[in-house]
C-alpha cells in the first residue's frame, strides 16, 4: 500500500426520507470514534517509544503493525462517512459542509507545517486529514445514493489494491494512489483505495439508520469518557503527537 506498494504508515461529514431521520449526534458513533483515538495513540506512543530508541518494531514491513495501521485507518474513515450522512441528514446547508471541510484542511495544513519542521525528508504531504477533507467532497454528492456509494466506493477499494503504475510514483500523482513505490513520507494516505472505505461508511450510514441505529447500541455501554474523545477527535488528533513526543522526551532525559 512489479509489487503493490504496502499501506501507509503512521509514524505518527439532502437526504431524503424518514428512514433517514438520525439525530445529528449518536453515542455508539462517538464511542466507536473515541475507541478509535484511543487505538491510535496507542500506536503512535508505539511509533515514538521507536523514535527515541525505546522500542524495536517494524512499522514499515511487519504484518502486525502494517494490519493495526489498516484497521485503524479503516475505522476512521468509515466513521468519517458514517457521520457524513448523520451530518447532512441534520443539516443540508451547503455552508456548513465548507465550513467542516475547511476547519479539517487547515488542521491538514498544520500536520503539513508540523512534520516537516520534525521530518524535513519524509513529511506528511497526504495524510489522513488530507485524504478525509477531500473524500468528504467527492463523496458529497452520492449522500444521498447509497447504492451508488457502495457501488463506488467497492470499486475504488478493488481498484486502490489491485491496480499500480509508476506514472504515479510522481509527486503530483502520488496523491491519487496507484504508486509503485513506497513514498517518502511518514503517513501517506492516497484517494485510492481509501476514499473507497469512506464511500462504504456512507452506504453503512444508511442502514444504521434505517435499522434505528441499534448495531451501534451496545458501544453505548462504553464510560462517557471515550464517547468524550469521540466528540472531540480532530482536537484530540491534533495535539496527542506533540503532547506525546514532549512528554517522552522530558521522561526520557531526566
Amino acid at each position: 500500500m512489479h509489487r503493490r506498494p504496502r499501506a501507509a504508515r503512521t509514524v505518527s461529514i439532502p437526504v431524503g426520507g424518514n428512514d433517514l431521520a438520525a439525530p445529528p449526534r449518536h453515542k455508539g458513533i462517538d464511542v466507536l470514534r473515541g475507541a478509535a483515538i484511543l487505538a491510535m495513540v496507542a500506536y503512535h506512543f508505539c511509533f515514538d517509544l521507536r523514535y527515541y530508541g525505546v522500542l524495536n518494531a517494524d512499522f514499515e514491513d511487519s504484518p502486525f503493525w502494517l494490519t493495526a495501521r489498516s484497521l485503524i485507518l479503516s475505522s476512521f474513515l468509515l466513521l468519517a462517512g458514517i457521520s457524513l450522512v448523520l451530518a447532512v441528514r441534520a443539516n443540508p446547508s451547503p455552508a456548513k459542509f465548507w465550513r467542516h471541510i475547511g476547519v479539517i484542511a487547515l488542521c491538514a495544513i498544520a500536520v503539513s507545517a508540523g512534520s516537516y519542521a520534525l521530518f524535513p525528508k519524509t513529511f506528511i504531504w497526504f495524510g489522513v486529514l488530507h485524504a478525509i477533507a477531500v473524500s468528504l467532497v467527492l463523496a458529497r454528492p452520492l449522500v444521498a445514493r447509497p447504492g451508488l456509494a457502495l457501488a463506488v466506493g467497492l470499486g475504488v477499494l478493488v481498484a486502490g489494491v489491485g491496480f499500480a503504475h509508476s506514472s504515479f510514483n510522481q509527486l503530483p500523482l502520488a496523491w491519487i494512489g496507484f504508486m509503485t513505490a513506497k513514498p517518502a513520507t511518514v503517513d501517506y494516505v492516497p484517494l485510492f483505495p481509501w476514499t473507497g472505505v469512506l464511500l462504504l461508511g456512507v452506504a453503512l450510514g444508511h442502514t444504521l439508520c434505517r435499522n434505528n441505529w441499534s448495531a451501534a447500541d451496545g458501544a453505548q455501554r462504553w464510560p462517557g469518557w471515550v464517547a468524550f474523545l469521540g466528540r472531540h477527535s480532530l482536537a484530540v488528533y491534533m495535539l496527542h503527537q506533540p503532547l506525546l513526543i514532549g512528554v517522552l522526551w522530558l521522561v526520557l532525559k531526566a
